[in-house]
């Protein structure tokens, strides 16, 4: 049997053994891992039959369900820090998160009926091709790179920090990881498009939250007392379940007002103008599936984010009744660390395929969007104007990979940088949400402002 492994920042060694609960990662779990990574992309690369066009490459044909697309939408908001963080939150605080969430739902109301209908005027395939339609080519290009450049090196360090994952589960190099996610993720992008991105979405969706929900279920059996003792301990430690506080500080994002107009505004950005996400909601049948899809995910994302909050707030309890050995320096390693050392065998690779399931779909989602924008924003009007479907098709295939190298060695730069850069670095793709929102709310609520 391997020996326990150690993911960053978990010891394994130094938590105690819950007594009923076997305490290894072992070579099941490493059966389930490999068994997830080769299926899921043998999933998606089976979509590569229905692959003629750019309008099936990048757009599933048009022909997805609204319920599918709901799904992609979540899954592709959801990365793997999501899945590790979150947790954390509650275990620190309580379940003001929430708070965010309404913002986040919203911005799906302001996206449905301000950005939609002007998505589906016509036939686009990009968001900034809407930019085009309304100021001109000038400002298309300069939203278009802005999305390029933030959104390849935001991917490039998400890909070195799953990277540390699979480092630990192969005892391979960083490089070695890196490469094994990035082409594994890739090749199904590759041949599938965006019908393959949104099918294993779906799937990979089911096994995250299935693998949460199993790991919550485990830790309340093991707690005595399970969910009424979980309620006590919450309730003396200051309430955890508590959700709402009217208190008025901009300066903490979980407060409720500071929460809803927070959430409203990046979340009207990421789902309203970021092409990760409108590409997506482009790929609906019609206007009312488009606007049915991304209203729908907001029931999804709540039920999620609460989900991996009473994991943290159960995860509190448990470690109240088993306190490890060393107190977690960070809350973030809590829900890890009872990953990886708590787990029976084999629903342990399960919990980490889940982890992986994230990570790939995030990714996934960055490389099909990236070769659409790449394609339909640069290629195909100003290098190869009026070329024949199978052209763009093949190029499009091209800048698919060309992306995967890309982000590979961004992420191999990450890790040369240090861990306070890591973390800044992630909100680059964040950044320019700001002025994107400005831009695209000028395009559609006014008709006075006009291009550069």
């Amino acid at each position: 049997m391997p020996a326990p492994c150690t993911l960053e920042g978990v010891d394994t060694a130094r938590h105690n053994k819950v007594p009923g609960i076997s305490v290894a990662f072992s070579r099941l779990d490493l059966i389930v891992v490999v068994a997830y990574l080769l299926a899921i992309t043998m999933f998606g690369a089976h979509f590569r039959k229905s692959q003629h066009s750019l309008r099936d490459y990048f757009l599933g044909g048009r022909r997805l369900p609204w319920w599918a697309i709901a799904l992609s939408v979540v899954s592709a908001e959801t990365s793997i820090l999501t899945i590790i963080s979150t947790p954390g939150i509650a275990y620190r605080s309580n379940m003001g998160f929430l708070q965010l969430v309404l913002g986040y739902l919203m911005a799906r109301v302001v996206v449905s009926f301000v950005f939609i209908p002007r998505y589906f005027a016509g036939e686009l395939f990009t968001a900034y091709q809407l930019i085009e339609q309304r100021f001109g080519q000038g400002l298309k290009i300069f939203t278009a790179a802005l999305f390029l450049v933030t959104r390849a090196l935001a991917e490039g360090v998400r890909v070195f920090a799953i990277s540390i994952v699979i480092e630990v589960i192969f005892k391979t190099g960083v490089l070695s990881s890196v490469i094994i996610i990035t082409v594994l993720t890739l090749f199904y992008t590759f041949e599938g498009g965006l019908t393959a991105v949104i099918w294993t979405d779906v799937v990979q969706f089911i096994i995250y939250l299935t693998g949460t929900a199993v790991a919550l279920g485990l830790a309340l059996n093991a707690i005595p007392g399970g969910w009424t003792e979980v309620v006590r301990v919450a309730h003396e430690a200051g309430n955890k379940f508590a959700v709402f506080d009217f208190h008025f500080n901009w300066r903490d994002p979980y407060l409720f007002w500071s929460g809803l107009v927070g959430g409203t505004f990046l979340t009207s950005a990421s789902h309203g103008t970021d092409q990760l996400i409108v590409q997506r909601l482009l790929a609906a049948r019609d206007k009312r599936q488009s606007q049915t899809a991304l209203l729908s995910s907001g029931a999804v994302i709540l039920f999620q984010f609460t989900l991996f909050l009473v994991v943290g707030v159960v995860l509190f309890a448990f470690y109240q009744r088993f306190p490890p050995s060393t107190p977690f320096a960070r809350p973030d390693r809590v829900f890890p660390t009872f990953v990886v050392t708590q787990l029976p065998r084999g629903l342990a690779g399960l919990l980490i395929a889940a982890i992986l399931a994230a990570a790939m779909s995030n990714l996934s989602a960055a490389f099909n969007s990236l070769a659409s924008s790449s394609v339909m924003d640069f290629y195909k009007p100003f290098v190869r104007p009026g070329a024949d479907e199978k052209h763009y098709l093949r190029v499009s295939r091209g800048l698919t990979l060309a992306w995967g190298v890309v982000v590979i060695l961004i992420a191999l730069l990450a890790q040369q940088l240090h861990q306070s850069v890591l973390e800044l670095a992630l909100t680059i793709a964040s950044v320019p949400y700001g002025s994107m929102l400005g831009i695209f709310l000028l395009g559609v609520l006014t008709r006075r402002a006009t291009g550069l």
